[in-house]
């Protein structure tokens, strides 16, 4: 039987920023602070009133996690007082890791995320160092449709801030209900009917698979073999709980 994804017990979490259709406040999840860190689809279409209402959360640093390739032009100017930080997560230049996952279903799904995680520790490493060391204020992350490269920085997250495995699989799961006007947006209206049919056809779901790999995760121990020293471990989960840092 497929695990379901049980009710979202935080639906506070859910963040109205016009122009985005996917943000949620990690707060509440594990020992997690509200306002340390948001996900979210991609920022470039918010309207002057979705800036402001990020601005209004706290967010005071946006880190686009995307390649340079998927960038456009914003629909609004940036605020002052929001720092942007670019960060490409996936290393698609790799073209011997990737091309391989072009054509396979679990592209998209928690499926790649441990061959991901072990191909791509420095990467991953770099994106906590960036977390950790962005100016005071909220953080906002996301990449295009704000699941799997922000679902893999959510889960290192969550797990560095106690979230359980099931916390985790939940808010990832969350996503995929916003996943039609995402890719409406971004003029791939298909994608979202395409994965959920594959899902089914495979017998299983977002949660189920994001459970799976939450179970095996350790996002400290994780860190310290990618190289990323404890200092910086410390900072980050002191971050994301809202802690002072020690």
């Amino acid at each position: 039987m497929t695990a379901a994804a049980p009710p979202d017990p935080h639906t506070r979490r859910h963040l109205t920023w016009d122009g985005c259709f996917n943000v949620r406040d990690l707060g509440g999840l594990g020992r997690h602070a509200p306002g340390a860190f948001v996900r979210a689809d991609s920022v470039e279409k918010l309207t002057a009133a979705g800036w402001a209402a990020a601005h209004a959360h706290g967010v005071r640093t946006v880190l686009d996690l995307r390649n340079n390739d998927e960038r456009g032009t914003d629909a609004t100017p940036r605020p002052d007082g929001i720092t942007t930080v670019r960060l490409p997560l996936d290393g698609i230049e790799d073209t011997a890791f990737w091309e391989p996952w072009f054509t396979d279903w679990r592209w998209g799904t928690p499926l790649h995320y441990r061959p991901f995680l072990d191909h791509f520790p420095e990467r991953v490493a770099a994106t906590a160092e960036a977390l950790a060391a962005a100016a005071p204020g909220g953080v906002a992350f996301h990449c295009a449709a704000g699941r799997d490269r922000t679902g893999l920085v959510s889960l290192l997250l969550l797990s560095l801030a106690g979230a359980t495995p099931e916390e985790i699989a939940a808010d990832y799961a969350l996503s995929e209900a916003r996943m039609t006007p995402v890719f409406t947006a971004l003029g791939r209206a298909e994608e979202a009917a395409q994965l959920v049919a594959a899902y089914r056809s495979h017998a299983t779901s977002p949660y189920a698979e994001m459970l799976k790999v939450a179970r095996r995760f350790d996002g400290a121990a994780y860190l310290a073999a990618a190289g990323v020293p404890g200092t910086t471990v410390a900072a980050l989960r002191a971050r994301a709980t809202g802690q002072p840092r020690g």
